[in-house]
Order: structure tokens, then sequence, then C-alpha cells
């Protein structure tokens, strides 16, 4: 084994292999459900889970990440979902020969709850993604250095949990409000606690590497099969990560359909024994306590996982090297649905009007603060079928107001129909004839009915999808 402690190579077996065997990836893949679904969405009455409560580990990373965190744009949840390859404990027969080097991780996933709690979307972050990492804290209680262009996952290696949280909100500038970590057993334990995850196989499968030996077709598998299954990489399509992935998705998906499934949550002894399985393998922020939980579990409880989707961070082979992944041109935008996600699904229905919005004319002004958003309103007003420009900036204002022109009385209560929390319409002497001025404040909490303003990725994955589709 390399003595570097930065070396990221892994093994796939208890014992020692040959070089030439990658290492199957941290199993944190199935926090997703648990984060998300489980730890959240099941404490509905306290009292009767204060035990299981009571066995997650928290860590206090506030310092360590620093300050200039990105803003808070929305009412939304980002938790990022870690997995960690520690030896320590149970653990250990999972690579022997790795027991004293420290952690890395594998597994990153940006689990985005949007406001409401009524849908969600699991965004990957694959391990050999290249991008710049910050100086950290480190394990050791210095600073590194930063690096302009490494693997994401040498991140955690380097300073835990508090540098991959510093690495992904400088990459994306998306706030992130609390982690979840997860060891090697927590697969074994929570797909036992749940009964068996369903899978689907293309083809039969006997890998040596990783010990997974099914027919094809499906399956309900749990314990050591079910960790046989995530980590296989050889045995199943290209050998590719990518395809590890998208199946490792689908397994999550699967996973939280059967969580969220009334047979699961209930079911109070099914319920305890997998609060259980979860918890004692969990590590999360201080920030996260049992009251955060519980709001969370309120939030989420019309989820449905129709409203659960999962997708890998836009990217593709780096052109300097095809062995690693950059992010593409279209992560940017990717991004900035995410951070600027007002979105309530439950569709409220519009204040009947004489007037057709497509019979309005709107000119936006900023005056939140907040810099683009008077581009991103405009964009949600066109959709809408406003005519609509934007004015630019204007004076700070706490409260979003509807100023409009001679003549336009109805077209603004056409345009205060449409906005969350309408402010009342006022005549404005500036505002040309026949004009509606829309001011957007601090206090903008988007249009009524709008739908999720995060595009759809290509290859994305629903909890709700055929687990046999595209296998």
């Amino acid at each position: 084994m390399n003595s570097n402690p930065m070396y990221m190579e892994y093994v796939d077996d208890a014992d020692p292999q040959p070089a030439r065997r990658r290492g199957w990836r941290i199993l944190g893949w199935i926090s997703v459900g648990l984060s998300a679904v489980t730890v959240a969405g099941a404490l509905t009455t306290y009292g009767i889970y204060r035990n299981a409560l009571g066995n997650i580990a928290h860590e206090d990373i506030n310092a360590s990440v620093g300050p200039n965190r990105p803003k808070k744009l929305n009412n939304a949840m980002n938790i990022l979902v870690l997995g960690s390859d520690t030896r320590a404990g149970a653990n250990a027969k999972y690579g022997r020969g790795m027991k004293n080097e420290p952690p890395r991780s594998d597994t990153m996933i940006l689990m985005h709850l949007s406001p409401g709690g009524k849908s969600a979307i699991g965004i990957s972050f694959p391990r050999d993604l290249l991008v710049p990492i910050p100086a950290c804290k480190t394990h050791g209680g210095g600073m590194s250095a930063p690096a302009s262009r490494a693997m994401i996952n040498s991140s955690f290696t380097t300073g835990g949990a508090a540098c991959t949280i510093k690495t992904i909100e400088s990459l994306t500038d998306i706030k992130i409000d609390h982690f979840v970590q997860l060891d090697f057993t927590a697969v074994k334990n929570v797909t036992k606690a749940v009964g068996g995850v369903e899978v689907c196989l293309p083809q039969d499968v006997n890998d040596r590497d990783s010990k997974l030996h099914l027919t094809r077709g499906k399956h309900v598998i749990s314990g050591d099969t079910a960790l046989a299954y995530v980590r296989n990489r050889h045995g199943l399509g290209d050998g590719s990560d990518t395809q590890r992935i998208k199946r490792q998705q689908k397994f999550i998906g699967s996973l939280a359909n059967k969580i969220l499934s009334a047979g699961t949550l209930s079911n109070p002894s099914k319920l305890i024994k997998l609060l259980n399985a979860t918890t004692q393998s969990l590590v999360v922020d201080k920030e996260l306590n049992d009251g955060e939980m519980m709001q969370l579990a309120q939030s989420m409880s019309g989820l449905s996982s129709g409203k659960l989707r999962f997708v890998t961070v836009p990217s593709g082979p780096d052109p300097s090297d095809p062995n690693r992944v950059a992010l593409s041109s279209t992560a940017g935008t990717f991004f900035t649905a995410i951070r600027n996600d007002k979105t309530v699904p439950a569709p409220v229905k519009s204040t009947p009007t004489k007037i057709l919005p497509s019979q309005v004319s709107v000119r936006v002004f900023n005056g939140s603060g907040i810099p683009g958003q008077a581009n991103r309103v405009a964009t949600d007003l066109k959709a809408k079928g406003f005519q609509v420009t934007v004015g630019g900036n204007a004076s700070p204002t706490a409260k979003t107001k509807v100023l409009y022109g001679s003549g336009a009385d109805q077209q603004a209560a056409t345009l205060a129909g449409q906005i969350q929390n309408a402010p009342g319409p006022k005549a404005y002497a500036s505002a040309a004839a026949g004009v509606v001025n829309l001011v957007v404040g601090r206090d903008w909490n988007g249009l009524k009915g709008a739908q999720a303003g995060i595009p759809k990725q290509q290859g994305e994955i629903k909890a709700s999808d055929n687990i046999c589709k595209g296998a």
C-alpha cells in the first residue's frame, strides 16, 4: 500500500489484493434515503425515537469551514451526504492494510430539498472530478495549501467533512446547511432493517472481486449481497465509475421508495429497527439537533418517491486526462438553478383576472441587493407569458412593489395575482403609460404555481422509476 496519505487507490476485498483492483467505493450512496427520508421524515413522534437519536454522533465544523460562505437565497435545505472509508471498529475487515491511513470519501451527494419539502434532488459528485481545493484546516490542526486542480475526494482526506463542504460551496456557491456522514457498515444494517432492496440485473453476474453472484433479472438483496452489489464495478457494464454511479443511484432510489412506502414508515417496529440501524453509523453537524430534525420531518411529510430525483453533476471526461472528470459548460446554469430554487411544488391557483399575462408589459427592477435577481424574476415572468424587460437596479427595499403607470391598473392586478404574498398595486406617476413596474425586494418569494426551477438533467433517475428500466 502506498504510504502517501493522498493515495487514491482502494482495495476491493478485506485483505490486500493486486494493484490492478481499484477498490469499492464508499457506500454512503444509501445515505440519501437516510438523511433525506429516514432521519428526517421518520421522526414524527420524538418521544418514541429518543433512544435511537442518542446514537448519533455530532461534529462541530463551522470554525473549520470558516467565514465568507455563500448567502442563503431561499428556504431550501441542502444536506451534504458523505461516505467515510474509516477502518475503525467493525470496518477493519474491509481492508486491514488501510487501518492506519487517513479516512477518505468517494461518495459525495448534495441532497437539495426544495422549499415546502415536496420535492428533492440528490446531486452526486464523481470522486475523480477535478476542481479547485481551497486551503483547509487539516486533521492535525494546521492549514493545507490550496490546490488549483485536484480530485474532489482529496478534500475529505485533507480536512474531513469541513474541507469537503468548503470545497463544494466554493465550487457551486450553494450554501450547505448540514452534513451527514456514514461508514461501511451502514448499508448492511439499513438494507436488513428494511427487509431488502429490489435491484434488477441486465445479465448474470459472477464477480470474484466484489463477490457478487446473482442471475439476470430482479432480486431483493440485503446485507453482504447488498454490499457486493453497490461495490461491483468490473462485473457489470463497461467497468467505468460513471456506470456504477448510475447503478448506485437506482439502488438509492429503490431504497428510498421502500422507506417512503406506508408499510415502512407506519410500522413502529420496522421504524425503530431502521432508525437504530441508521443512527449507529451516523455523524452529523452540531446544528442538526433533534429540534432541527423534527422541523425537517414536518416539512418533508408530503414527499413522494416520484418527486425524488437523482442526477450526476454536469460533467464529462477531462480533456487533458480521460481517466479524470471535469465540469461541463452547463454546470454553472445548473448550480444557479439549485441556488435560486424557490419552488413550492403544490400548485396555487392564480387570482382570476380579465387581463391575460400576454397583455401585460412589465419592467423588472432589482431592489433586493442580490446580484442577478431581476434577470431571474424576468425569466420566470416570461415563462408565464408576460411581456418583460429588465430595468436594472433600484434603491434597496425590503418589500416587493407593483407600481403601474396610467391605464395599467388591471394589468398590475394581473401581475400581482401571480406573485406569492402579492403586494397591493399602487399608481406610480413615473411609470410609463400602460406599463407595470415590478420592484423586487428582499421578501421576494417567487410566483404562484411555479414548478421546480431545477432543469431536468440528462440521465436523471427518479425513485419511482421501474428498477429494470435501462438496466
